[in-house]
């Protein structure tokens, strides 16, 4: 991308007014990532319960003129190892015409600031094992595969 196609980003912590793009995200990135319907009267609740409680979660929204384009979800880890914070990103989505052109960069570039701010000693995220081109992304941005497996039992 050249200099006079940038995109001027804004990025900020998701407030109430941002519930229902986040929540549309959500149930746009199963669908996509997953193939899987989510029910948006299901993930609505679900993303106002995170967004009015910073326990659940943080969420990063881009936007460009106003209007969301992309979000993600911070949710916090204690390592009692280093006696400091872990910081996951997840469910992240962005457009798909913005894809590319900085947006994820631009919310990263974000995150990155508030941890230093923060004291948060590692930022983390997990990514579908055939998920290349975001493999790419995390990669380009200086992320770097761990040495670590994922584990999940399904309790419902």
């Amino acid at each position: 991308m050249e200099i006079k196609d940038r995109i001027n980003y804004d990025v900020v912590v998701g407030t109430t007014k941002d519930i229902q793009s986040i929540a549309q995200f959500q149930v746009d990135m199963a669908q996509e990532s997953e193939g899987t319907t989510l029910d948006i009267q299901t993930v609505l609740p679900g993303v106002t319960a995170a967004v009015n409680d910073p326990q659940k979660g943080t969420y990063i929204v881009c936007s460009v003129d106003g209007q969301a384009i992309s979000s993600l979800m911070l949710t916090r880890e204690w390592s009692d190892w280093t006696n400091r914070w872990y910081w996951w990103i997840q469910s992240v989505y962005v457009k798909p015409e913005y894809r590319g052109k900085g947006a994820y960069r631009a919310m990263y570039e974000k995150i990155k600031q508030m941890a230093k701010e923060q004291g948060v000693t590692q930022i983390r995220l997990y990514v579908d094992k055939t998920n290349y081109s975001a493999q790419k992304v995390y990669q380009k941005l200086g992320m770097a595969e761990c040495h670590y497996y994922m584990y999940e039992e399904v309790l419902d």
